[in-house]
């Protein structure tokens, strides 16, 4: 029973039947100009226009290809403040944005760039007050995620982006987390530069996306034959481009059904898990991903619920533990909602997708019941 959904989704069989084409016979290089190059430039355009379609771009922005969101994060971050350092090197983020947005600015701070972190609140919303008063007319960038991935909380871009708009220059938003799930309107919300994820669309890996809107300079960061509108170099990956637009297709039409079903799947786990002794949720309790479910149990570590999980029930799950980022360190996002050390130590995090159903709440409750106590009853906590 697969409940991790928000680290890696299988290829959609619709997507998979639409791309696998450009696996073999439609496999040219869209930079040359024969028929064979034609079909595949012509598959990337159909891609960049449905992934647009998705978020809502207008026909002037631009939608840029990548292998992966956190190439999509280095580009936005990195090429939109070096191309205009000359307006200021100040850049901003929370600090609960994923690793891939924080280690780009971290290397700004290398060339002369002020990084200044954003705190959040228990529940994971960005403070708006400490924004305010970091935000200056020489603050280039500010990246603030559309949803955190760990803890399922949405924030809210439409206040923050009027806020940067009014003292700063461009919002970057990494929606990996929340694309496809809810709905995301960048010329309603006004934002600058958007990051997306193929693989989190049910799509390839092997392809992420930049939204660029119209007006706002970036450089390339990775130089050669000037492919992607001179912003990404390097033969385009067709399959996972194809696939990738298909997915965000199929994600357009079917979200509002989806994220219903999934939302009463989500209440449900809560309900019931929170009836554990000594269970929280994290996250905030309303406006969250509607697929996502985060809790943390006392005494307990979230790698060894991860393991007994799998092993003892065949469910898989995810932690925001040291597993999980592969350090020794505690998830800097339970940090950064005022967890304690030994409390961030015993997330876990349930995500939900194509493959789960109401009738399996029951089996998943049971499950974590046992492995809870079966490690409460084994810890020297």
């Amino acid at each position: 029973m697969y409940l991790d959904y928000a680290s890696s989704t299988p290829v959609d069989s619709r997507v998979l039947g639409f791309a696998n084409p450009f696996l073999s016979s439609h496999f040219g290089n869209p930079s040359t100009l024969h028929s064979y190059g034609l079909k595949a430039k012509e598959a990337v355009e159909n891609a960049r226009q449905k992934v647009a379609d998705l978020i809502n771009a207008s026909a002037d922005d631009k939608i840029i290809f990548t292998s992966s969101a956190t190439e999509a994060n280095n580009l936005a971050i990195i090429g939109c403040s070096l191309r205009n350092i000359a307006k200021g090197k100040n850049v901003i983020a929370s600090n609960i944005e994923h690793i891939s947005v924080l280690n780009p600015m971290k290397s700004l701070s290398k060339q002369g760039f002020k990084f200044n972190i954003i705190p959040v609140d228990s529940m994971g919303i960005v403070k708006i007050d400490a924004l305010k008063q970091v935000l200056g007319k020489d603050t280039v960038v500010t990246s603030i995620m559309y949803a955190n991935n760990e803890i399922g909380t949405i924030e809210p871009i439409k206040e923050i982006s009027e806020i940067v708009h009014n003292k700063g220059l461009y919002l970057h938003v990494d929606a990996t987390a929340a694309a496809g799930k809810i709905p995301i309107d960048v010329q309603e919300d006004g934002i600058d530069l958007l990051t997306l994820s193929s693989n989190d669309l049910y799509g390839p890996r092997g392809a992420g996306a930049v939204f660029v809107k119209k007006g706002v300079g970036i450089q390339s960061v990775m130089l050669g034959g000037g492919q992607e509108k001179g912003l990404r170099s390097g033969t385009e990956n067709i399959f996972a481009i194809a696939g990738m637009g298909e997915a965000a297709r199929i994600a357009n039409e079917e979200m509002e059904e989806e994220s219903k079903r999934l939302s009463k799947i989500r209440d449900r786990l809560i309900k019931e898990i929170l009836k554990i002794d000594e269970a929280y949720l994290t996250g905030h309790p309303v406006q969250r991903l509607p697929h996502h479910a985060s809790f943390r149990f006392s005494r307990i570590e979230g790698e060894s619920i991860l393991l007994n999980m799998d092993m003892a029930h065949q469910i898989q799950i995810s932690t925001g533990s040291a597993c999980s980022s592969k350090t020794l360190e505690a998830s800097h996002v339970l940090l950064a909602i005022g967890l304690k050390h030994e409390e961030a130590h015993g997330s876990m995090v349930i995500t939900l997708g194509h493959s789960n159903d109401l009738k399996q709440v029951p089996t998943v409750v049971d499950a974590v019941r046992q492995t809870v106590d079966r490690l409460r009853k084994l810890s020297p906590l």
